[in-house]
């Protein structure tokens, strides 16, 4: 199995350390085809997102020794028109435990003995308790924002966290810059994409529990973690004729650090360069996302619609969550809260799913 760069065709071994092309820079792809997606060879004696290990890039058993029963969240209907895929359900309470698992299991496969790895919060959780549970060693850059209970998790799973002064943008070139000076493995959730082949299982389970897939589907975007792993499985259903079509898909930003919302206004290849204000959603407050051209190209070719959330809609939202049974952390909030305004300035026929991506205790300050 060989990594592609994205840009110039570069190919190295997937068992490569190093975190992106040494030719041109760009970030590698994975050159993998999974097989038809069917039903009948997922494996429904396994209680994970390993169940469909079928179609995943799985090159031997580590996964057996490091999985935490991550996925198979619940689907609950919040009412009439909106289905909510439970994914805080998790062993770190957060989405992002479907790819740290995949990385960290791939990881292990090839001998990697200690990582690095930048993060605003829940993937540094999830990628050091999977470390902790693989015997890797694991140091995390967080900035100085992320909530004190992440940073706690981090440090209770038994990783270094390095907490840095400045944006997120900025903690990510503090850690790059080590990956380039140590040659340590950068176990990283934009740059590597063995992350993606573990986000996809969203739309996986999505289909094993409702049998279809919903007509309209709401992300939230900052990196692009999860709507990479969304955009590749239904591209899979696609190739497989499970659906005939691309359901309506939104992507949602903050209004205070909206990059991909104001490329998309102008028609550009590459993310704006923006201004990034404070926000409560510091889960996708990213204002340079790496890979922002094949994030717009996703977007452009099948007609993904942009929103941006303003601030003030956070608080409320959480709070009418909250009082019906949903306590989930700020940016999580942020995709109901671009639900409710896409309705209200264009409508929405059919079903729509939300992911519930983080539970409210990690963004609490107590």
């Amino acid at each position: 199995m060989d990594f592609v760069c994205s840009d110039c065709g570069h190919r190295e071994s997937a068992a490569t350390y190093k975190p992106k092309c040494d030719k041109c820079g760009g970030l590698w792809k994975l050159d993998y085809e999974a097989p038809k997606f069917d039903l009948a060879k997922v494996d429904k004696e396994t209680w994970s997102i390993f169940r469909y290990r079928e179609f995943m890039p799985i090159e031997d058993d580590s996964w057996r020794d490091i999985s935490l029963g991550e996925g198979m969240t619940p689907i609950i209907n919040f009412d009439k028109n909106v289905l909510f895929k439970m994914d805080y359900y998790m062993p770190t309470l957060s989405f992002k435990d479907r790819g740290a698992v995949v990385l960290i299991s791939h990881c292990r496969s090839i001998g990697v003995k200690s990582v690095v790895q930048d993060s605003s919060g829940n993937a540094g959780d999830s990628v050091a308790a999977y470390c902790g549970r693989a015997g890797i060693k694991c140091e995390i850059f967080v900035p100085h924002n992320t909530s004190p209970k992440k940073i706690g998790m981090i440090r209770a799973h038994g990783a270094i966290c390095d907490v840095i002064q400045g944006s997120r943008d900025d903690c990510a070139d503090v850690c790059r810059a080590k990956v380039k000076k140590e040659g340590r493995y950068y176990a990283n959730h934009v740059y590597n994409p063995f992350f993606y082949e573990g986000t996809k299982t969203y739309i996986y389970e999505v289909y094993e529990q409702l049998k279809k897939i919903p007509e309209n589907i709401i992300v939230p975007l900052g990196n692009g973690t999860l709507l990479i792993g969304v955009v590749k499985a239904l591209e899979e259903f696609l190739a497989a004729g499970i659906i005939d079509k691309m359901p309506k898909i939104i992507a949602v930003q903050s209004e205070c650090c909206d990059p991909f919302v104001e490329a998309v206004k102008n028609k550009s290849a590459v993310p704006a360069k923006v201004q990034i204000k404070p926000t409560l959603a510091e889960g996708i407050a990213v204002g340079v996302p790496m890979r922002g051209k094949e994030i717009l190209e996703y977007i452009y070719k099948y007609n993904i619609e942009v929103i941006a959330v303003p601030e003030e809609m956070i608080l409320p939202t959480r709070g009418k969550l909250a009082a019906k049974g949903i306590f989930c952390e700020h940016t999580t909030v942020i995709s109901y809260a671009a639900y409710r305004l896409y309705c209200e300035r264009f409508g929405m026929t059919g079903k729509c799913l939300i992911p519930i991506c983080g539970a409210g205790l990690k963004s609490e300050p107590w």
